[in-house]
């Protein structure tokens, strides 16, 4: 089977329902950076060695292809799989899971003591960018709410993963 299509030479691509859009298009832009966030979550669960969170991670990962699969289909009509509000609970259940193991603690650390906290970190960064993304497309096209809440909600549960995975925390030091 062959990858390549040559459709998309002159700098256009295809959405999920055939629509033929510019490859720099915001919708593009939104998709593509949940993909780039599904492979850095590919990347964190080669350094994560409790079974609960490598679950965790692949689950998201999967999630992912949902709401990707929303935001690359301008015909709503066509969008076969979707988020539900129960998918958000999940989220905020390993928040809340996550952050009261270490104790709810406030302030900023500085990231990554340790390889899992930092890949965890970098795919948090990414999940922010594609919600700034995703909002700029919900400016010019229609949204699903829920994609958009559930991206606000993952970025959260990114951070919270991460936090607990430090080795030590390293706490900011403000200079002048």
């Amino acid at each position: 089977m062959r990858i390549y299509t040559k459709t998309g030479d002159k700098g256009m691509t295809s959405l999920f329902d055939n629509k033929r859009v510019s490859k720099d298009d915001i919708r593009v832009e939104s998709y593509g950076t949940i993909d780039e966030l599904g492979s850095w979550l590919g990347l964190v669960k080669n350094y994560v060695e409790d079974k609960e969170m490598y679950s965790i991670v692949e689950n998201i990962q999967n999630k992912l292809f949902t709401v990707a699969t929303n935001l690359a289909t301008e015909d709503k009509s066509k969008v076969k799989f979707h988020i539900h509000e129960e998918d958000i609970e999940e989220l905020e259940k390993i928040v809340d899971y996550y952050m009261g193991k270490i104790g709810n603690p406030t302030g900023f650390i500085v990231p990554g003591s340790g390889k899992k906290s930092a890949y965890l970190h970098v795919a948090r960064t990414v999940c922010r960018r594609a919600e700034r993304r995703i909002t700029s497309l919900s400016g010019v096209a229609e949204v699903d709410a829920l994609v958009i809440k559930y991206v606000n909600r993952l970025s959260d549960a990114l951070y919270a993963m991460a936090r607990s995975s430090e080795e030590e925390e390293v706490k900011v030091k403000y200079q002048l």
